[in-house]
């Protein structure tokens, strides 16, 4: 991947503190970090989809459309430059599959597509990623990307008891982070609806989700409908994780 100019500023290349910190990723760790994500290409687009990244020390991002100026407008200034590089990432995505994109307005917390187009978005960190389905395929959209490792205390928040077998389980042992991510990206295939928006009732929280191994993958399911069962692939990239959606799993997880 080639890494554009970084921006300067308090947000470029001087910032020291870490994603830990609640603070972006910036400088040579941002385009390590964006780099081992962009390596995934290849992988995703055999899967039938497209990968798109963005960073906030991309030099002046600037809104692609009114709409989008208008929903970044009160933003905090990091949140402002996470959410476009979180649009910059989706239209990135959308250009690996074909398909142009403009401006993407928001319904609430939901990004708003033109007709035809689809994308998952997540950011970390300072860093934002996307896929999107290529327009031949009928395929589930999700992806989640976490900088900043949970605690192990963390585990009562995202696994029932018939799922803690899964800590320490598979050839390094899953995380709490890897779950927790592997079930955001699960989340957003699995929960949703029609145009972009959310089934009512599908999701109440992670622990309605139930996971499962599925060789070097992760097979996640909603528990209230056993037949509604997504993979994910989960890669370790920087500090944290990086989990996409690659399909259907056929039957009950």
């Amino acid at each position: 991947m080639t890494a554009p100019p970084l921006r300067t500023g308090p947000i470029g290349t001087g910032t020291s503190r870490s994603a830990r910190d609640g603070w972006p990723v910036c400088g040579e760790t941002a385009w390590a970090v964006c780099g081992q994500v962009a390596a995934l290409r290849p992988s995703l687009a055999a899967a039938g989809l497209g990968l798109g990244v963005a960073a906030v020390c991309e030099p002046e991002p600037e809104p692609a459309g009114p709409a989008e100026a208008a929903a970044a407008a009160p933003m905090p200034p990091l949140r402002r430059l996470e959410f476009l590089a979180g649009r910059r990432a989706a239209r990135r995505a959308l250009r690996a599959v074909g398909l142009e994109c403009g401006e993407i307005p928001r319904s609430g917390r939901l990004p708003v597509f033109p007709p035809g187009r689809a994308a998952s978005i997540s950011h970390s960190a300072g860093i934002a990623v996307a896929v999107a389905r290529a327009p031949d395929r009928d395929l589930p959209l999700g992806c989640d990307l976490e900088l900043r490792p949970l605690p192990r205390g963390a585990t009562r928040l995202v696994l029932r008891a018939d799922e803690e077998a899964l800590l320490g389980a598979g050839p390094a042992g899953w995380s709490v982070t890897e779950l927790f991510s592997a079930k955001e990206a699960a989340w957003k295939a699995l929960a949703g609806g029609p145009g972009g928006g959310r089934r009512a009732g599908a999701v109440g929280s992670l622990r309605d989700l139930r996971a499962g191994p599925d060789g070097d993958c992760l097979r996640v399911g909603l528990r209230a409908e056993p037949a509604r069962v997504v993979r994910v692939r989960v890669v370790r990239v920087g500090a944290g994780v990086f989990s996409c959606v690659v399909g259907r799993v056929d039957g009950p997880e």
